[in-house]
């Protein structure tokens, strides 16, 4: 089992499978417009923007799971990243990543690599490392800046 057996939901709400970015080195991150952490939107671009092209990519999935962060309308979401943080990873649709309605990626990225205390994502910005095998080799606190990211995924590319 990898990523690569997931569909997910693009932001116009069609499905897509992660098997088109087998072979890549993968940043999965739940997302968040108006969270303390939202200033990471920057932060991962920089990384898409200096990695993209050694094979990274960076998956955006908005949550509104954590104080309700999020706009309600995706379109606003995508309009708000790309305006505020020149965002152009690929971001998808809104999903739940904890609970009974959790989406079933986020099931089984939190079944592969556990939080500190708990399996449960604790808040926006969680980032789960992905493999070029689809392999989920490191999970990151939201705490965890995305330069902070910067040297595992250099060891990957």
């Amino acid at each position: 089992m990898t990523i690569y057996n997931f569909e997910v939901k693009d932001t116009k709400g069609e499905l897509h499978s992660l098997r088109e970015y087998e072979g890549k080195v993968v940043l999965i991150v739940n997302t968040a417009s108006k969270c303390g952490f939202t200033p990471q939107f920057e932060g991962l671009q920089e990384l898409y923007n200096k990695y993209a092209d050694r094979g990274l990519v960076i998956l955006g999935f908005p949550s509104s799971q954590f104080n309700n962060q999020e706009f309600e309308n995706i379109d606003e979401t995508t309009e708000f990243c790309q305006l505020n943080f020149g965002v152009t990873f690929p971001m998808f649709a809104k999903v739940d990543v904890n609970g009974d309605q959790a989406d079933p990626l986020f099931r089984y990225l939190k079944e592969q690599k556990r939080g500190v205390l708990t399996r449960k994502i604790e808040w926006n910005f969680t980032k789960f490392l992905v493999d070029r095998q689809g392999q989920v080799v490191k999970r990151f606190a939201p705490t965890t800046t995305p330069a902070k990211c910067e040297e595992e995924i250099i060891k990957l590319l």
